[in-house]
């Protein structure tokens, strides 16, 4: 690794896979970089490549990572910019060979390396795990990644590692960090964390997006030092912006409480500080990193059923009374013995009174159906909605015909001992070295933090939260994270005290029959919340309509409440 050996410049060119395919070609020649990264990795991607592998054994991987390769390995090579990425997925060591295979069809020098072990699936029986899977994979952590650099790698592909690995590791392997360096492997894991979710740091997704130019946000990077701290900036000229917001709205993304749990070190979350620097320019340091938990998270991945959707459009008048005769109707129109396991129905109200337009006099009457039996989904369901097409509601008509019923997924997870995983670093030259998990010593409990004190009574108004907090939110297998932080310290003095478990329950009733855990974050002014079994079985169950919680968030900031007029 080349450049400053004070400041490590590592890049992020995807967060998911199916992003920005131009990236990687866009942070290579925007300006000077030590490592370049990309999270190809979700938990639907992993429900993705397994069958992709069901299909064919040699897939499993990101094959988007190789095209990108085709198009840049060479590139990177000559500016000396190691590659390191996740989209091994389930075949790390075939994407490997591939790019060994790609490299000499181009005629470029390129070791290549990968890591492996996070494959618990040929083990199942043996580790405990369920029957039924398609795919279990721990979540390894930085070290391996390190190897693989230390052992002479210019690209490394991993499987189901942490997204912050791919950061953590390149740091292990510039600044020697050992599993005792908890506070700056803490900081890096918190820098990582900000990177993974590539233009999320840059003003995608952002709350307050027409305060800065999102039409083409660039990527991020992080400036990252020897103690763990790090500037996250951008390369210049790119689109978006580097901001105190942006960032806090990345740190609070899939996270919960205070201490932040990870294969290699518990990052505390509650230490974090964030300082502008600039322009597109915020530094995170103080954080402090305590001992990792001795088990590894793993990811579990089956097929729960099928699954089939009909959508009723309701135009005009009488919309409550025209979705209840449709289920009165369907409930008939079923055969005896072929109703689904589960129906699931959900008005939404997209009409207008005195509507324009025919569309915006419409609203929308979802059903949901899920069986473990395909055909209980299929020709059944589909011929039941249409023969109602001529017996029904005025105006009936569908979004589409009905289809076949399609296979969901379940995600779930486990928690591995993580001396039980085979955590290995495939070196290029075809060693493989053993990867030990951290000495685990006394982990610490966390500890609520104490609330601000109140903002002094004074006149109110009714107005939306989003007036005065930003938010971001996100999934966690079947649970939601939803994080919202104030834009001052007085907005946080009335956030930490207004946006109570109980408020969040009536704003979002959604939420008033589950488990909702609150943690404060005064020093990100923020409040996250977990919200316990809101996603089902996880974001291929498709449980509600927005099955990962991307829009939790906004929702809840366009909601009302009191609040102060001192901060309007």
């Amino acid at each position: 690794m080349a450049h400053d050996d004070a400041v490590l410049r590592i890049g992020n060119a995807s967060g998911f896979y199916g992003d920005r395919f131009a990236a990687m070609r866009e942070m290579l020649t925007g300006g000077p970089l030590d490592v370049l990264t990309g999270d190809y990795l979700a938990e639907l991607t992993m429900l993705i490549l397994a069958r992709d592998r069901l299909k064919d054994p040699s897939l499993g991987y990101a094959r988007t990572f190789l095209r990108q390769m085709e198009e840049c390995l060479g590139l990177a090579r000559e500016r000396d910019v190691k590659i390191v990425v996740n989209a091994g997925g389930l075949n790390p060591a075939r994407l490997a060979e591939e790019l060994r295979a790609l490299a000499g069809r181009l005629g470029i020098e390129a070791s290549v390396a990968h890591v492996e072990g996070d494959d618990l699936l040929p083990r199942r029986a043996e580790l405990g795990l369920p029957k039924g899977l398609l795919a279990a994979n721990a979540y390894l952590g930085g070290f391996g990644v390190a190897a693989c650099l230390a052992g002479g790698a210019d690209v490394v592909v991993t499987g189901r590692v942490t997204d912050a690995a791919l950061v953590v590791g390149p740091g292990i392997a510039r600044f020697g960090w050992t599993p005792e360096d908890l506070d700056a492997l803490a900081g890096a894991v918190l820098a990582g964390h900000v990177l993974e979710c590539g233009a999320q740091a840059t003003g995608g997704n952002y709350a307050f997006f027409r305060e800065h130019d999102v039409t083409r946000p660039g990527f991020p990077l992080a400036e990252l030092h020897a103690d763990g701290s790090s500037v996250i900036t951008k390369h210049p000229g790119t689109g978006g912006a580097v901001t105190i917001g942006t960032v806090t709205a990345q740190l609070l993304y899939e996270t919960g409480g205070s201490h932040y749990l990870g294969p290699d070190v518990t990052a505390r979350l509650d230490t974090v500080r964030l300082t502008g620097e600039g322009q597109d320019r915020v530094r995170i340091d103080g954080v402090r990193g305590e001992a990792p938990p001795p088990t590894l998270k793993a990811g579990l991945n089956r097929l729960g059923g099928h699954l089939n959707e009909v959508v009723f459009v309701l135009t005009g008048l009488d919309i409550e009374a025209k979705a209840a005769l449709v289920r009165r109707q369907f409930a008939d129109a079923l055969p005896p013995g072929s109703r689904p396991a589960e129906l699931r129905w959900t008005l939404a109200r997209t009409d207008h009174p005195d509507a324009p337009t025919e569309e915006a006099a419409s609203a929308l009457l979802r059903l949901a159906a899920r069986d473990p039996d395909p055909a209980r989904v299929g020709r059944e369901l589909g011929k039941a909605a249409v023969e109602l097409g001529l017996a029904g509601y005025p105006g009936f008509h569908l979004t589409a015909p009905p289809g076949p019923g399609a296979p969901y997924g379940v995600f779930s997870t486990a928690h591995i001992d993580a001396k039980a995983v085979e955590h290995t670093a495939v070196l290029p030259d075809g060693r493989r070295i053993a990867v030990p998990p951290p000495p685990v010593t006394a982990q610490a409990h966390p500890v609520d933090a104490e609330l601000p004190d109140p903002l002094p009574a004074g006149p109110t108004r009714r107005a939306p939260i989003g007036l005065v907090a930003g938010a971001r939110s996100g999934d966690k297998g079947g649970d939601a994270n939803l994080g919202l932080w104030a834009r001052s310290e007085d907005g946080w003095r009335w956030l930490a005290h207004a946006l109570t478990v109980e408020a969040l329950r009536e704003l979002l009733p959604e939420t008033a029959e589950l488990p909702v855990t609150r943690h404060l974050l005064p020093n990100l002014r923020a409040v996250n919340f977990t919200i316990t079994g809101l996603l089902g079985e996880g974001v291929a169950a498709r449980h509600r309509f927005d099955p990962q919680a991307k829009a939790l968030g906004e929702w809840l900031r366009a909601r009302h409440l009191d609040i102060p007029e001192v901060l309007l």
